[in-house]
């Protein structure tokens, strides 16, 4: 969390004051309201950062190739050759064209920004396992703070403090420091804050730090994914100022902030808190298992809820800020029982459609399951990595608080059921279960394998740990299969993910004389050095928008849009077998993070989140800032 001179807090204490006097309302405390009372306003790079490129029709033949050529034999390689350059050559070039011309009248957004939400709404699978991600807060070092209330109360306090200081635009932007000593200064703060947003991107520049797309943020409040049949929708409701809490299957809601828009104080909300532990009774039904059906079917039996009468029960819950889970559930160290509770649980006390929930167990491991259409990693970490720091520094509640009996609107959500909605709980309960039982889960920690080990031996950490796992997959399956590997970019405007295929001809080259056992230990050194340079560069081409895999999607969409024909390479085996991501992975390191996970995307295949290791993100920020340096460069000169 960036620090701010009390002195470039003046001007953006009296212009709120200003707000808020002009509404009649008055404000207790503006240090207790707000999380950050940055200088620089939250948006205020968003116009002049870089746009998303479009790549070179040519390269992604090139790029898309590389990737498969290690996956096929011979003749399949071949055949993927030639219809590959028979796309390029024909329907492909038209299709660029047209993507061109729409992303020059789209210059607000990135070309995949809509494809990409159209893509997750559009999915019909569950959200739990297959897509929602989830992240394990470290414990509190101090015992007594992992109490269940004293911990929960302390993250809701500053969760909303973050909301509240999002929603007046005060907080911090999210920028990549180069030397950070230099640039994360008041003095960088005040010359891009005096810049017209137009330029601000050019003035950070001038500083090596580079911002960072902040557009995905106003999805982490006040926002449910809701189903609707063939493609969901995101609704979102910013005025509300509601929580929404669950224990033991049951709902109840209370307003954090009191009718002066003021933010409830730590007592009164752990009064509210309190009352709702209080209550031990078991939910007659536990609703919250049908947010882990098919997208349909649960589409469809909300519809009937609906119409029985529960309409303004779920907008209470689509519209809260944000969903508290308190479980009463013991994680006792046991890290089997932690991956699983955070990844899928058992259903009973979940809302898996909210944009994001914030569990609390009886022994106060406290963690994030967030739905992933309305947004990526980059702003579930800053508001995950904030909210822990201030929490376990300075938490605003303690083990001898006591909670106060004012200001309590807790109320408990009451659902009408029919036999028929019963029923089909019951149905999504078992299937659930069996679906869960279906899974393996396991983790390893290993402390021989450090930043610093691959530091000495001149290679990437995040190539070393990708390597293992190919190498893993063909010892024990004998073949090479689809790997995904995420990468943000948003160091772009309105920029999501891009697909990073750590699975190469030179990886292959690895496992295969690791296996045969005819290599010499420096003919290995050898072969992963050269594999390390060429990870490193597929993750910088990732990073700065130049891998193809949402190039072609995107070629793939237009062709949609404009009822076009679609193309065999679509259709092709190797574009099919590349696509089934067997490995699908991907890393957040950060202090706070105990743990963290996903799902397999495939019946076969494995969902592995690593971290620790090293930092791969600052060196992915790093190459991105690097690229860029020379891009603005270019522009200014």
């Amino acid at each position: 969390m960036h620090k701010i001179n009390n002195v470039y807090n003046v001007s953006v204490v009296k212009l709120n004051l200003r707000s808020f006097a002009s509404s009649g309302k008055k404000i207790k405390d503006f240090n207790y309201q707000y999380f950050q009372r940055s200088n620089v306003p939250t948006f205020h790079f968003q116009k002049s950062l870089p746009r998303l490129p479009i790549p070179e029709l040519d390269k992604t033949q090139e790029r898309y190739l590389n990737a498969v050529r290690p996956l096929l034999s011979k003749s399949q390689y071949d055949e993927a050759i030639k219809r590959t350059s028979n796309f390029v050559a024909h329907e492909g070039s038209q299709l660029q064209s047209k993507l061109v011309s729409k992303d020059k009248y789209n210059k607000h957004t990135s070309y995949i920004s809509d494809y990409w939400f159209d893509l997750y709404l559009r999915e019909r699978v569950a959200l739990p396992i297959n897509y929602n991600p989830f992240l394990v807060m470290q414990n509190d070092v101090r015992p007594e703070y992992n109490n269940q209330l004293v911990r929960a109360t302390n993250l809701l306090v500053s969760a909303v403090r973050f909301m509240l200081s999002l929603r007046e635009e005060i907080l911090e932007p999210e920028v990549y420091h180069m030397q950070p000593k230099k640039s994360n200064t008041p003095l960088f703060r005040t010359v891009t804050g005096l810049l017209p947003a137009s330029l601000s991107w050019y003035g950070a520049y001038l500083f090596k730090a580079f911002p960072l797309d902040m557009s995905q943020f106003t999805g982490l409040f006040n926002a449910t994914r809701i189903p609707v049949v063939n493609k969901d929708k995101i609704f979102r409701d910013p005025t509300c100022n509601h929580v929404v809490v669950q224990k033991n299957g049951n709902f109840y809601t209370f307003e954090v902030l009191d009718s002066d828009g003021n933010l409830l104080s730590p007592s009164e909300i752990q009064g509210n808190l309190a009352q709702i532990l209080s209550d031990n009774s078991k939910a007659d039904c536990e609703l919250g298992v049908l947010t882990t059906q098919n997208r349909d079917d649960w589409a469809k039996q909300r519809n009937h809820l609906e119409e029985i009468g529960n309409k303004e029960v779920f907008q209470k819950i689509d519209s809260a800020i944000f969903n508290l889970v308190l479980d009463d559930v013991c994680i006792d160290d046991n890290k089997h029982r932690l991956l699983a509770h955070y990844l899928h649980g058992d259903g009973s006390n979940r809302w898996f459609d909210k944009s994001f929930s914030l569990i609390v167990t009886k022994d106060g491991v406290s963690g994030i399951n967030f739905e992933h259409s309305w947004g990526d990693g980059v702003a579930v970490l800053r508001f995950f990595q904030d909210i822990y720091t201030e929490t376990t520094t300075k938490p605003f509640i303690g083990p001898d608080s006591k909670p106060s009996d004012k200001q309590i609107t807790v109320k408990k959500l009451e659902f009408n059921l029919d036999d028929k909605s019963k029923s089909f709980i019951e149905k999504a309960r078992k299937e659930y279960r069996d679906w869960c039982n279906s899974l393996s889960i396991d983790y390893i920690l290993y402390e021989g394998l450090t930043k610093e080990a691959c530091k000495k031996f001149k290679v990437s950490p995040d190539c070393i740990m990708q390597l293992g796992f190919q190498a893993a997959h063909h010892l024990l399956h004998g073949n090479y299969v689809g790997t995904y590997e995420s990468c943000s970019t948003s160091a772009f405007k309105h920029g999501r993910t891009e697909t990073m295929r750590p699975c190469t001809d030179k990886t292959k080259l690895f496992c295969d004389s690791l296996h045969s056992n005819k290599s010499t230990k420096q003919e290995l050194r050898s072969i992963m050095q050269e594999c390390s340079t060429y990870h490193s560069e597929l993750v910088k081409q990732a990073a700065m928008g130049q891998g193809f895999d949402r190039h072609l999607f995107a070629l793939m969409k237009i062709a949609e849009d404009n009822g076009l024909p679609r193309s065999e390479l679509y259709d092709s085996f190797e574009y099919k077998f590349l696509n089934k991501s067997i490995l699908s992975t991907s890393t957040l390191s950060a202090p706070s993070v105990l743990a963290g996970g996903f799902g397999p995307v495939a019946r076969e295949g494995f969902g592995i989140g690593y971290s620790a290791i090293a930092e791969p993100n600052i060196y992915i920020f790093y190459k991105i800032a690097e690229l860029l340096s020379f891009e603005a460069q270019m522009r200014i000169d």
